[in-house]
């Protein structure tokens, strides 16, 4: 279905056409104001938690809550732009499009998260001891990065950081009307980023979840794979420093600056918070 034509043409002079960019300004600036709010937030819920690689994740509740304000605080600068062309696209009488694509794209991160969540549960139920820091937890954590590393050069990354940089033909092609249709379309494009920044978050868990040092990275990696024009410079970048973090992990974690070593530690969800 195309997407219906932005109101305010040439016949109606300049000034609808200025009315809807700086609407569109606002809302960008909305969203990053939300993302502030996100950061200031995220830092004093993880004030004193960072455990270093597989921090204990707490209760599910707990850990749902502080994984939707990390997503906002992390993901809405790099998504804004995609916002505002969604905005764009709809017309000005559904203001509260926009805001429901954002919704349903923060809706995918959550799912994300219980998955993560789960699989932390899973794995934690199965080995137990055995991923713990001083056995098998400092060789997972480092292979982890490497893999990461290696799925920055794959065709699966290729294609999902494109559709994240160039939203405007997916958008079109999946076009939806009506505040269900801006939440399809936003789960879509959620969809998509987790495509593209999955193997960076699992690095995350493996530098250490609650760390704002660690997170503050992530968060700056994905924003330059998604905005700065030189594609090809930025994940070959990236790739060379998730592998450098994962060699380094395996073989002299010390050397890690902001890194915390773990004691003691079982790749678990832990007890509830």
């Amino acid at each position: 279905m195309r997407a219906p034509a932005e109101p305010g043409g040439d016949a109606a002079g300049p000034g609808p056409a200025i009315a809807a960019m700086r609407t569109r300004m606002g809302l960008v600036v909305a969203l990053f104001a939300l993302a502030a709010l996100g950061w200031l937030l995220t830092a004093r819920e993880m004030r004193g938690m960072d455990a270093g690689p597989w921090t204990s994740l707490g209760s599910l509740g707990w850990f749902l809550g502080i994984w939707v304000v990390m997503m906002a605080a992390m993901m809405l600068p790099s998504v804004a732009p995609t916002v505002a062309l969604y905005s764009r696209l709809t017309r000005t009488s559904a203001p509260l499009s926009p805001w429901m694509f954002a919704a349903g794209y923060l809706l995918t991160w959550a799912v994300a998260g219980v998955i993560a969540y789960a699989i932390g549960v899973i794995v934690g139920a199965i080995f137990g001891d055995a991923l713990a820091w001083e056995n098998a937890g400092r060789t997972v954590a480092g292979v982890t990065l490497v893999v990461a590393a290696v799925y920055e050069l794959t065709p699966l990354k290729d294609v999902c950081l494109g559709a994240c940089r160039s939203p405007l033909g997916a958008l079109l092609g999946s076009w939806r009307g009506g505040l269900s249709g801006a939440l399809r379309m936003g789960v879509r494009n959620g969809a998509w980023c987790v495509g593209c920044c999955w193997a960076l978050m699992a690095s995350l868990f493996a530098l250490g979840v609650m760390s704002l040092t660690w997170m503050a990275l992530v968060a700056g990696i994905i924003a330059l794979e998604k905005l700065l024009p030189w594609r090809r410079v930025v994940t070959y970048a990236t790739a060379a420093l998730l592998l450098v973090l994962g060699l380094l992990l395996l073989s002299a974690p010390n050397a890690l600056p902001g890194l915390t070593t773990p004691s003691g530690m079982t790749m678990s969800v832990g007890l509830p918070r």
